[in-house]
């Protein structure tokens, strides 16, 4: 019993050394007493160093969890994406007629230039123009071209193909069209040919891109 009392008296002091103490003193009088210090001992006394372990370190708060309920996005907003490339824009595309036949095709120019035809291919059965009388050729015919009379003899005419814009639609169906097609001769060109094939490919995937 004696000596656990001798024990409690021997920590207690060391109970109110502060918290942060790494370092203490065991002072021991002339009459027996021992006291415990954060400082040296004077010099009457005995002195004996303890050192002591350094306090464990307070865990870390946890993390504040928004209230149950709050359906608030509390992550870090995302950085800005790059803006997507624009696709090369749709080329301008025409539909005309031909006028010697009536046949369609598609051009890039709505505005073709008149050519000679016979009159024949044109479905025409009106005299021959040499024997229309005069030059056999009318104003605007002749402010077209050079109109001969080796030309007149011959029953030629100028003419002109009619052309319309196309729609939207109608310019992603040809595109597409044209896409597959090259596509068909880019899978059976030889290696020496592909690259104007591939460079029109590469022309339509980005054309198309606005079709979608």
């Amino acid at each position: 019993m004696r000596r656990l009392i001798l024990s409690l008296l021997l920590l207690s002091p060391l109970a109110a050394l502060p918290a942060g103490a790494a370092t203490v003193y065991k002072c021991t009088g002339a009459d027996g007493r021992v006291t415990f210090q954060d400082r040296p001992c004077a010099r009457a006394q005995r002195q004996d160093v303890v050192q002591l372990a350094d306090p464990t370190p307070a865990a870390p708060a946890p993390p504040q969890q928004p209230p149950a309920g709050d359906d608030r996005d509390t992550s870090p907003p995302a950085p800005p994406s790059r803006p997507a490339e624009p696709a090369a824009p749709l080329p301008g595309l025409y539909a005309c007629t031909r006028a010697t036949d009536g046949k369609f095709y598609i051009s890039r120019n709505g505005d073709p230039q008149p050519y000679l035809a016979p009159f024949g291919m044109v479905g025409m059965v009106q005299t021959p123009l040499a024997r229309g009388g005069g030059s056999g050729a009318s104003a605007p015919e002749l402010n077209r071209g050079k109109v001969t009379a080796g030309l007149v003899s011959g029953n030629y005419v100028w003419v002109q193909d009619q052309c319309r814009p196309m729609s939207f639609d109608e310019t992603c169906h040809a595109l597409q069209g044209d896409y597959d097609d090259n596509a068909r001769k880019l899978r059976r060109a030889f290696k020496s040919d592909r690259p104007p094939l591939e460079r029109r490919d590469e022309e339509l995937r980005g054309q198309l891109a606005n079709c979608r």
